[in-house]
């Protein structure tokens, strides 16, 4: 990956990358930065990256470790929500992991 990050740096010295689509561009960008962050942890010997992109076509999505037996990651956004009056409402959504019980005082004051 890096000799071909290397060999697109070249090729934009040539032609400038606005002949790449937004999402030819966009996926690059995203592959840069997955390129650097499994860097850094192959460099550091760690397992885990803060904001870690686990996918090119989506990398809002973030893993959420949840300790299921079934499923110990989840992929995709969390929600806070609460039930009134049998209306649902929707407090949060995230696509970063969070604890919901930090939302349950402002849930029952709301």
């Amino acid at each position: 990956m890096k000799r071909n990050l290397k060999h697109i740096a070249q090729l934009n010295e040539e032609v400038s990358l606005e002949v790449l689509s937004r999402r030819q561009y966009k996926n690059l960008l995203v592959i840069a930065e997955v390129f650097r962050q499994q860097s850094i942890l192959h460099e550091t010997g760690s397992r885990s990256i803060k904001g870690c992109i686990v996918s090119i076509s989506q990398p809002h999505v973030r893993p959420i470790v949840r300790g299921k037996q079934s499923v110990p990651v989840e992929f995709g956004e969390n929600i806070s929500a609460s039930i009134n009056d049998g209306f649902v409402n929707l407090d949060r959504i995230d696509w970063n992991p969070f604890n919901e019980s930090v939302d349950l005082q402002s849930q029952v004051e709301n």
